[in-house]
């Protein structure tokens, strides 16, 4: 089937057809593309899925149409110019592994259209409504992945300005957060003047008091970043998480049981701090305080990124470590989870110098290097969509009332949920992961990774650790 472009029209045609059969137009888009279907409309904009007929694989692609909702001459004239710069950025940024890649910007038939890179994936307002609020650790590891992107688009003198959940999709392919829409995105000249006053724009909920007054700075996309970490937390509408009578954020109010450490708790009130002035001023103080102290790798003699010197975070991991985690990512990606369980005790062993023995001590894990657990669990919980992982394991934990202190019918109650007992018996690990290749759905949440024989040690240190 194909989609007429005509914003009168729309009308779905069948395949083959070269003319819209209602309304004559032609269907081929430049002689390349064909429309076919909506996936959304905005204020300045229509976007469609498409077809990318000169490419023997016939990838899919996103053709975004210019078509302004808005009155006046002057107003859709800056909208013109918003959409045209929209291409702009993408030329600049989308080299960039987590920003969409422009394909093509044009105008037909006194419209303007810009094709750029399909991302296939889930929105984080289509996680959030599908599976629930989010947990510590994948607020972590959302924290992490999109601060390397905008330390990317920060220094390139981008601002995004409209960073809320429904332009965040993780990628089906790898798991990654790619940041989209770059509409609302503006370009801020080294020689600007702090003064000057630039369009309001973006999405009320998620924008910064600076910016709702044209006066955007690069903290505001932080600022918009920590509000959408609250969202997912609470599930709760960012208008609700914050009293006006009050001036202040409530939002641990919100959590109904879900448990964010003193830690992460900090960070996220620093990003939402009302005054830009008391929140962090760089990518990499947030990075530190999540614990890639290591931080400056992500940056080039210029303190500007290119997408050669661009380092992943998958990458970061392996490089200051020490340790190589590229299987243990592989195995992950590719759900092979009895092989990944398997080669986590083998990188713990390895970092606890205990290969010969094979097996962990309590000592080891008391002395395990927090950095090497906050990696470990920030690859589970990126590739299980937040179902497994170290964190994931400790929420439930502390939610049964575990602490410190071992208390055997916690231990068992936690057993029992995780799917590590059975009829009140505890399983070996090679019993109950016989199972090579499985889906994610067959497991519980927190199942994995086991770590046999040691993971009631384990909790203790992860609340040592803050993760």
């Amino acid at each position: 089937m194909s989609q007429c472009l005509n914003p009168e029209c729309l009308t779905i045609n069948p395949d083959n057809f070269q003319f819209c059969q209602k309304c004559g137009d032609k269907l081929l888009l430049v002689e390349r593309y064909w429309a076919k279907s909506i996936l959304g409309q905005g204020g300045f904009g229509r976007t469609f899925l498409a077809v990318d007929e000169f490419k023997p694989s016939k990838p899919p692609c996103v053709i975004k149409q210019f078509l302004p909702q808005a009155q006046g001459t002057e107003t859709v004239e800056k909208a013109a110019e918003l959409f045209a710069q929209e291409a702009e950025r993408l030329e600049l940024l989308g080299k960039h592994p987590q920003i969409p890649e422009l394909f093509a910007y044009f105008s037909v038939d006194s419209r303007q259209y810009l094709v750029q890179e399909f991302i296939q994936g889930e929105t984080l307002q289509q996680e959030l409504d599908n599976r629930g609020v989010f947990h510590e650790g994948q607020i972590r590891e959302l924290l992490i992945d999109l601060l390397s992107v905008l330390q990317f688009v920060h220094g390139h003198n981008v601002i995004h300005r409209d960073i809320k959940p429904e332009n965040i999709i993780r990628r089906e392919a790898d798991k990654r957060l790619v940041l989209v829409d770059f509409g609302a995105s503006k370009i801020i000249p080294k020689t600007q003047r702090r003064t000057v006053t630039g369009t309001v724009i973006g999405s009320a909920e998620y924008c910064a008091p600076e910016q709702s007054m044209g006066k955007a700075k690069f903290g505001s996309d932080l600022y918009s970043l920590g509000v959408v970490c609250l969202h997912l937390l609470t599930g709760m509408s960012p208008f609700d998480l914050y009293d006006v009578m009050e001036m202040e954020w409530v939002w641990r109010d919100c959590l109904n049981g879900n448990f964010v450490s003193d830690e992460l708790g900090k960070i996220l009130d620093s990003l939402v701090a009302q005054k830009p002035r008391q929140r962090y001023h760089k990518v990499e103080d947030i990075l530190a305080e999540l614990g890639f102290t290591n931080s400056s790798v992500y940056t080039t003699e210029n303190n500007q990124q290119s997408p050669q010197n661009f380092v992943s975070t998958d990458a970061l991991l392996v490089r200051f470590i020490g340790v190589d985690y590229t299987q243990l990512r592989n195995l992950l990606a590719a759900e092979e989870w009895k092989k990944a369980d398997e080669e986590t005790e083998r990188c713990m062993l390895k970092i606890a110098r205990r290969e010969e023995e094979g097996w962990l001590r309590k000592e080891d894990i008391d002395n395990f290097p927090c950095q090497d657990l906050r990696n470990i669990d920030h690859l589970w919980v990126r590739y299980s969509h937040g179902k497994f992982g170290f964190s994931v394991q400790r929420q439930i934990y502390q939610n049964l009332g575990g602490s410190r202190q071992y208390d055997k019918e916690v231990w068992e109650a936690f057993g029992d949920q995780v799917g590590w007992r059975k009829e009140g018996n505890w399983l070996r690990s090679y019993y109950i992961l016989n199972i090579s290749g499985s889906r994610l759905e067959v497991f519980r949440e927190g199942y994995l990774p086991l770590v046999d024989k040691v993971i009631n040690y384990l909790v203790e240190r992860l609340v040592d650790c803050n993760i």
